[in-house]
Formats: C-alpha cells, sequence, structure tokens
C-alpha cells in the first residue's frame, strides 16, 4: 500500500503525531540526500563525490522500471529521462512490438482496462481476504470438526479479523473526527475572508469562535503555527481527512471491490496480458516523486538532481490507492524484465500476500535475467523479521516456511540527516535479518505531478536512492551482474557507531544499526565506485 505519513490522528481532543512523518522541524538543502557528510555535514550519500571519481568516464543508459502507482512522463524534469519503447507507435491502438501490450510508449498500467478506464482506490489485502473467509468461517466454533489445513486457515483468519477490527476503528474514528474538523477549519477560513496561504497566526488569534468545535480547530490551529505555515498545516488537514475517507469507504470496506474495471481473469495468475498503457494514472503523486529521486535530469538548471545521471524510467503502475494486488506485481516484474529493465524500484508492501507463489516466481525470473529488485522494507515501525512484509526476499512453501533467498533483491529502511540518535526514521522498520541497508528517507525533495516538487517521507522514498545508486553503478560498469551490484552496494556502506532509536513494544530503545539490519550501515555512492573499482580489476 502506498500511503502518507503526514497524518495526525485525533486522540480525545486533541491531535498529536500518528505516524513518523513530522520527524523534525530542521530544514535541509534540497539536495541533502546526495551529499556527503563529512563535506556537507548531512548523512547522504555522497553522490555528488561519486561523480567526482566518475568524471571523465562514459556511461551506459540503464533502464529502471518503477512499479508504484503511477508516473507523470510530462514532468519538466522527467520528460527527458523516461524510456520510450523503440518500436511503439504511441496512438495507434496496435501492438506494434508484438509484446502483448499496445500503445506502451512509457510503460504498461496493469489497474485499467481497454476502455481507458483505471482503478483508482483498492481494499487492503487483509479486507480482500476476509471477504474470501468470512462466509467460511464466521460461524466456526472451538468445536467444529476441521482439517489440519482448515485449521490453519481458520486461526489466520481469526488473526485478520483481530487486525482488521482495529484497523476499522480506527480508520472510522479518523473519518468522523477529521472530516469533522476539517468542515470547521473550512467555516473559518471563509468568514476570514482570505486565500489559506495568506492566513497568519494572527488572523488565527483574533477569530471569534462560534462553536465548541471552533475552539477545538482554533486550539490546534495554534499550536500547530508555532513552527508551521497555515498553508502547510491546513494541507497535511486535507491530507489526513482524505487519507481517513479513503481506508473507510475504499481500504476497509467489504462491499467495495473494484477489480471488475480492469475484467482480467483474477485468480488466474498466468493472465499476462490485461490493462491499459495509461501510466500516470489518477493519482501519480507518489510513483512521480520516486521517479524523481532515481533519475530526475541531473544539472539542468530545473528542479532537483536524481541519484543516477544516464537512466531510462520505465513507468509500471501496479499500485492503487489501497493493496496492491500480488498478480499485478508478478506481472509489473515480468513486464519491465521482458522490456529491458536492469533495476526494479518497488516502493510498496502489505501486510498479507494473497498469491505469494505467483510473486515468487517473477521475483526468480527477474533473477534468472540478471534484473536487480529494490524494495521498501515499510513505514510501520515494526521488526520485519518477525512481522511480515510482503513482498520479501524469502521463498517461502505453501506451508510459508522459508526455502530460499533471492541474490537480486535489496531490502531498504530510512534514515534521517540528523547526526544524534534520532537517525533512524522514527517510521521505518528494520530487521537484523530483513532489511539489508538503509537509505535518507525524511524531508527528500522531488518530483511531483504537473512539473511541481514536494518534500515526502518514507521507506518508499529511502528505496529509490538505493535504486538509483545501482542503476548509476549498471550504467558506469555494465559488465557487473545484479548480484555483483548488490554485493558492491552492501559492502561499501557508511557503518553508523552511534546508537539509534526504535520502537519496541511500545517503548523506545536505543542499538546499533548492525543488530537492525544486515549491513548496519547507510548506502554510499562514493564507496560503491570506489568498491566497483577494485572488483572489476579483480575480475581481469
Amino acid at each position: 500500500m502506498i500511503g502518507t505519513l503526514k497524518l495526525y490522528a485525533l486522540v480525545g481532543m486533541s491531535i498529536l503525531p500518528f505516524f513518523g512523518g513530522a520527524q523534525s522541524k530542521k530544514t535541509n538543502p534540497p539536495n541533502w540526500y546526495n551529499l556527503d557528510y563529512q563535506a556537507d555535514g548531512v548523512r547522504g550519500i555522497s553522490t555528488e563525490k561519486a561523480y567526482e571519481l566518475l568524471q571523465g568516464r562514459k556511461s551506459t543508459p540503464v533502464i529502471v522500471g518503477v512499479l508504484d502507482g503511477g508516473v507523470d512522463y510530462n514532468h519538466e524534469d522527467l520528460k527527458d529521462v523516461m524510456w520510450k519503447n523503440p518500436k511503439e507507435i504511441a496512438g495507434n491502438g496496435k501492438d506494434d512490438d508484438n509484446n502483448g501490450y499496445s500503445d506502451d510508449v512509457y510503460g504498461w498500467n496493469f489497474l485499467g482496462n481497454a476502455n481507458g478506464e483505471n482503478v483508482h482506490y483498492d481494499n487492503l489485502e487483509v479486507t480482500r481476504l476476509i471477504r474470501i473467509y468470512e462466509p467460511k468461517y464466521i460461524s466456526v466454533l472451538p468445536s467444529t470438526a476441521l482439517s489440519e489445513a482448515e485449521r490453519r486457515e481458520f486461526v489466520a483468519y481469526q488473526k485478520m479479523v483481530n487486525d482488521y477490527t482495529s484497523k476499522s476503528d480506527q480508520a472510522n474514528f479518523g473519518n468522523l473526527n477529521y472530516g469533522r474538523l476539517k468542515e470547521e477549519m473550512d467555516v473559518m477560513i471563509k468568514k476570514i475572508g482570505k486565500d489559506p496561504k495568506d492566513i497568519t497566526k494572527a488572523d488565527i488569534d483574533g477569530y471569534s469562535p462560534n462553536s465548541e468545535r471552533q475552539k477545538i480547530a482554533i486550539r490546534m490551529a495554534k499550536r500547530e503555527l508555532d513552527n508551521t505555515p497555515f498553508l502547510e498545516f491546513y494541507k497535511d488537514l486535507e491530507e489526513g481527512a482524505a487519507y481517513f475517507h479513503a481506508q473507510a469507504e475504499y481500504h476497509l470496506n467489504k462491499s467495495y471491490d473494484p477489480r471488475s474495471i480492469v475484467g482480467d481473469h483474477y485468480d488466474d495468475a498466468t493472465e499476462h496480458f490485461y490493462g491499459n498503457a495509461d501510466i500516470k494514472g489518477p493519482d501519480a503523486d507518489h510513483g512521480t516523486h520516486v521517479a524523481g529521486i532515481i533519475g530526475a535530469k541531473r544539472d539542468n538548471g530545473i528542479g532537483i538532481n536524481g541519484v543516477a545521471n544516464n537512466v531510462k524510467i520505465m513507468g509500471v503502475r501496479i499500485v492503487p490507492d489501497g493493496d496492491e494486488r500480488d498478480k499485478d506485481v508478478a506481472n509489473g516484474i515480468r513486464y519491465a524484465v521482458d522490456n529491458g529493465a536492469k533495476v526494479l524500484n518497488m516502493s510498496f508492501g502489505k501486510g498479507y500476500a494473497y498469491n505469494k507463489k505467483a510473486v515468487d516466481e517473477a521475483v526468480k525470473y527477474a533473477e534468472d535475467h540478471d534484473v536487480l529488485l529494490i524494495h521498501a522494507a515499510g513505514n510501520d515501525s515494526k521488526d520485519n523479521d518477525i512481522v511480515k512484509n510482503y513482498p520479501m526476499k524469502y521463498y517461502t512453501d505453501s506451508l510459508d516456511a522459508i526455502v530460499g533467498e533471492a541474490t537480486n533483491w535489496i531490502t531498504v529502511g530510512a534514515t534521517s540527516s540528523g547526526l544524534d540518535d534520532g537517525l533512524l526514521a522514527s517510521f521505518s522498520n528494520f530487521g537484523y535479518k530483513s532489511v539489508d541497508v538503509f537509505a535518507p528517507g525524511v524531508k527528500i525533495n522531488s518530483t511531483m505531478p504537473e512539473s511541481t516538487y514536494k518534500e515526502q517521507d518514507g521507506t518508499s522514498m529511502a528505496s529509490p536512492v538505493v535504486a538509483g545508486l545501482a542503476a548509476l553503478i549498471r550504467s558506469y560498469y555494465p559488465t557487473l551482474t545484479a548480484k555483483e551490484v548488490k554485493d558492491i552496494i552492501l559492502k561499501s556502506v557508511t557503518k553508523v557507531d552511534e546508537k539509534v532509536k526504535i520502537q519496541v513494544d511500545g517503548a523506545s530503545k536505543k542499538v546499533y544499526l548492525d543488530e537492525i539490519s544486515v549491513t548496519g550501515g547507510i548506502v554510499n555512492a562514493k564507496k560503491a565506485i570506489e568498491e566497483a573499482d577494485k572488483y572489476v580489476q579483480g575480475k581481469k
């Protein structure tokens, strides 16, 4: 699921931080994630230092598949780095290159149909699974006779119900209270008579509330306006209201199922040819932001500098507002691989799987075709060694036992620019075995639809930093395999000796990064180039 981090939850009659979005009020350079700790004082990945080492060397273009919710391919800072299918003629309604996908000029959208209709919202996977299992198990008693397989399924169903109930309660509470709060704020804005961008703290101080709800709204606004402009505060409120509305109306609504829009045979995971060529879709915020981090055109005097300087971004739309479906994930991987991508970024994840086998087979397909997969660890402040986050680098059998590990997979947690125990992003998942590395994922400025820019937080932002680094290495060292590039990235991290804060069972705990990840470090582009040089020399 692609979800917002910059939210607040109503607790009683006050608003408190909900997720880890507002990590800090610290202002960073817009390009901080590409900067160097020694030279610039922020824990970036030393991209600019890497390019100093690469000066004068030649590179070859690398196609990077952005498996996400949509990419604005006309963005001013992306249009020159978008992949274009050389054998496809745009808009003629034909499959010119005979790859099974008509008019796939910039990529493919597995969340739509041939008539141009697209899925915007979808359920969480837990909602979809409950919809399947509820008719079978809702009336089961402890004394009901069940087979061993049914008993396992029933136990899993019970856990799902508990999780679903908790999420539903929170969503309904947030939807009700956020909706009311935004209504009151809209009334206040109208009476003040100014555009939200022009409203000041003095306007709020001088406003006379006419209801208890407005008093609450004013108290909340005053507290936030000590550090935040009103427009930013109002946009956060809008975002929170929209988030909880989507949760209640779509994500957790068992009566809502939009799959008929796609019109595929959903349970047939071997079906590959469905969707349309609209890679932007109805909501391209997240995918556009991710794409910019990877490869927004460098040194063009516009917007931002992506990590990689010679990439082609392929848009593969597989993630709705809600949880992605395993069939679409598997097909998205296969499409990108078949059309030349050598690095895939996957900034999505969920707590349940419907058809993990299909995804595992697609990951193996990518492995067999020398394609490197970069995946976000998740934003729940959880230990992925304990709480599963799908998809994952582990192959499993029908009993969910681990039977292997992908050699072409990197899982990425998120860090901030901080030099203290707040270095680990408060929202970031972690895992001694399951999370490989960390990368910047807080206050990351990148591209947004309609040629705009915005700071966002998440492991969704950290993953494309690593995907950009992987593309950079593959671009300058085209003979290296996916596994070799992975090994170079993991071997060249910047180790962090200071302890960082994590949440365990509701309590804060300080640990070293090597206690909560495979490498114990943050990716470093300069060191990776140095390591790649040694690697190539060693192969001669």
